[in-house]
């Protein structure tokens, strides 16, 4: 923009058309945080669970089962589980095998809506 508030145009009689947009301005600030900044929340406690699947059943039916039984739910194996943050779901993932130990690997990051 010039100083008197209007856009310049480009000077279309000399065969070459040549105009320069101005560039956008530098975001003000770090653009990535670092792990020092975020010291303050590495103490907080937050609830994880990963949910494989549900099943519903009588409070007697409950009280039979025992080690070793195998208990039908809803979900297909491969299927993906969810992943709740203080009772949020928050993600979607796999359970996978490391070392002969379970674990669970994100494969969907879950946008909840703010209200």
């Amino acid at each position: 923009m010039s100083e008197d508030g209007k856009v310049p145009l480009p000077n279309l009689e000399g065969g070459e058309v040549a105009f320069e947009a101005p560039l956008a301005p530098e975001p003000e600030g770090p653009t990535t945080r670092i792990a020092s900044e975020l010291e303050a929340v590495f103490d907080v406690p937050v609830q994880v669970s990963a949910v494989l699947g549900r099943a519903r059943m009588d409070i007697g039916d409950l009280l039979k089962l025992g080690p070793g039984t195998v208990l039908e739910l809803d979900r297909k194996v491969g299927e993906a589980i969810d992943i709740y943050v203080n009772n949020r779901l928050v993600a979607r993932g796999e359970v996978v095998l490391v070392e002969e130990k379970l674990g669970v690997t994100m494969t969907e990051i879950i946008k909840a809506e703010r209200s």
